[in-house]
């Protein structure tokens, strides 16, 4: 067994996964990069690998589809029997589907979405809980994106499956912390072989892939005792993501909500940048009684 600190990136083949993976390694950090081989080209998890040695680091290449019923169980094999341990995981495969409204699109390719960037997440969390609740340090890195907070036109599976991918990651956050373990959520811009168009060129070099990955490297060190965020990051800015929510307003007693909300509009619609960080749900409601109780009692 290794004493250097072991992470899994999924998708670590090309674009961010590869970026991710060269910079773990760059640290020394002993990587399981996964990516699937698709029928007639080149093994990319194997050359990131290749990379990886060549520059003096360790890594083991797995080309499991993420979507397969036995894939987790292939991927956290691979890092116990390469390296003796598992200590963080980057979840960075996925997919962005058809560029379709959803009223004209086919269910079967709502669910591979979701079935690729969510469902397998699961999964692989499912499979790990053990390994990283053994480690001094567990850590998970969800790869999400602004679709999941915001929504986007003509990719509804793929900003449903980030949103739900969020949701997961702060049950993840909560729930294993008394294991010594940390889950946060990155948003990256970058362009990609996923994300980018044909005009694309000029923006390569400032949005590249590369400047994201030192952030997720140390939101998987253990040295990083965040849990429960979530960051934007591209171009060499990080901006912290969160949920907030607005003082509010008591509903008046006459039941007269369109001239309540007149009336009301900016107390309801203005939220307070410097509000303290909500923990979860459970938080949140607590949060919400007293404001209502401050506000009925005035």
């Amino acid at each position: 067994m290794t004493d250097k600190r072991v992470v899994l990136v999924t998708g670590g083949g090309k674009g961010l996964g590869r970026a991710f993976a060269l910079d773990l390694a760059k640290r020394g950090v002993c990587v399981v990069v996964n990516n699937r081989v698709r029928a007639g080209q080149a093994d990319s998890a194997a050359g990131v690998v290749q990379e990886i040695s060549d520059a003096g680091g360790l890594a083991v290449a797995e080309t499991s589809d993420v979507t397969a019923r036995d894939a987790a169980g292939r991927l956290i094999d691979s890092a116990l029997q390469t390296f003796g341990r598992l200590d963080g995981i980057i979840f960075n495969a996925g997919i962005t589907g058809e560029a379709k409204r959803f009223g004209d699109m086919e269910p079967i390719n709502f669910n591979q979405v979701m079935e690729t960037n969510f469902e397998s997440v699961v999964r692989l969390t499912r499979e790990a809980l053990p390994h990283l609740r053994n480690s001094a340090a567990g850590r998970y890195v969800f790869v999400s994106s602004s679709a999941g907070v915001y929504g986007v036109r003509g990719r509804s599976p793929y900003a449903s499956s980030k949103g739900a991918l969020q949701a997961f990651a702060l049950n993840m956050a909560i729930e294993e912390a008394r294991h010594g373990c940390r889950a946060n959520i990155v948003l990256p811009y970058a362009m990609t072989q996923m994300t980018q168009g044909a005009d694309a060129s000029q923006e390569q070099d400032v949005l590249s892939p590369e400047k994201v990955a030192p952030f997720v490297s140390w939101l998987a060190d253990s040295d990083c005792d965040l849990n429960g965020t979530a960051w934007t990051v591209g171009a060499g800015l990080v901006k912290q993501v969160r949920t907030l929510e607005s003082e509010g307003a008591i509903l008046p007693a006459d039941g007269n909500v369109s001239e309540w909300f007149a009336r009301n509009q900016r107390q309801l619609e203005a939220l307070e940048v410097q509000s303290p960080r909500t923990k979860h749900a459970e938080h949140a409601f607590e949060q919400f009684m007293r404001a209502a109780a401050k506000l009925t009692t005035n």
